[in-house]
Formats: C-alpha cells, structure tokens, sequence
C-alpha cells in the first residue's frame, strides 16, 4: 500500500509541496496539481502555505512517516491514507525554523529522510514551546544506523545515509 499526497501550485494563493522524501510515482493531474506516491515506512516532509488578500493564511510543514499495511496512523489533509506524524508545526517562524534543520542536515552530507524519528519529535517538541532544539550530528546519526532495524533479506532500501563500515569502533 502506498501513500499518495496531492500537491498544488498555484501562484501567490496556495502551494503544497515536498521538501524532501523519496517519490517512487508521481501523476500529472493539471498543470498545478499532481500526485506523488511513497513506499511504506519512507519518510516525507510536507509544505504547506495559502494565503489571501491580506498576506499568508497558513503555513505548515509536516514530517510524516507511511504507513504499512494494517498499522495504526493518523489522518492528515492531502495525504491518503495518512501516516505517522513525526512533526506538525504551524506559522511561519517555525517553519522556516525546521527548514533550516533540514538544510543543516543535508549540509553534514545525510538524507533528512533517512535522520533519526526521534530527533524529529525532539525539533516539533522544542520548536513547539519556544525553545531551540539540539542540532543534529553525525554520531547521532550513526547511533540511529546501529540501533534500527535491518531490512528483510534481499530488500534494498536504497539509502544514502551515513552506514557504519567493517571495521569502524562501535
């Protein structure tokens, strides 16, 4: 089962758009909208924005992790059928605040998809109350590449992240 999210672009009045993730099908509906598909237990973030005759209206970025077949999610517009939210922040200031997070993290070389769950909930809980959350760094992604589960036999996830080599000190 895969999640399909329905993006729009529509110029000065709504955009919803995918900061980063791995598309595996994308469908043209119109020439400001389409609809992109996600492998299960892939994680995507989500960008929202409209606005009106007065300036923005909405500003939104979700973190979200599909679901598989049968497991419990949460619901969420333009996302069917919805999946695990690892962060939901609302307003500008803090949106913009968790892009920063994601370019930071592209900057140290790693996939933001492939980051720890965990240091997603920290951004959204720090972010949430005002406080600056922790910056995400190689030994704790390393720690998150240690700890996860291993793909089934002769599945590849076809990750770009930081994996610890033969060899390399635990």
């Amino acid at each position: 089962m895969r999640t399909q999210v329905d993006l729009i672009w529509i110029d000065g009045r709504q955009e919803r758009w995918i900061r980063f993730g791995a598309i595996v099908e994308a469908t043209i509906v119109s020439r400001t909208r389409r609809i992109v598909a996600f492998d299960p237990d892939a994680v995507f973030a989500l960008v929202r924005w409209t606005a009106n005759a007065y300036g923005t209206a909405l500003s939104r970025i979700d973190i979200v992790r599909t679901c598989s077949a049968g497991a419990a999610y949460s619901t969420l517009p333009h996302v069917t059928p919805g999946g695990e939210l690892l962060l939901h922040l609302s307003g500008w200031p803090k949106v913009e605040q968790v892009l920063q997070r994601i370019d930071a993290i592209e900057a140290l070389g790693l996939d933001p998809a492939e980051a720890a769950p965990d240091y997603w909930h920290h951004v959204h809980n720090r972010l949430s109350v005002g406080m600056t959350p922790r910056r995400y760094t190689r030994a704790q992604h390393r720690a998150w590449c240690l700890r996860r589960p291993l793909p089934p036999p002769g599945a590849d996830r076809g990750s770009k992240a930081l994996r610890p080599r033969p060899g390399d000190a635990p």
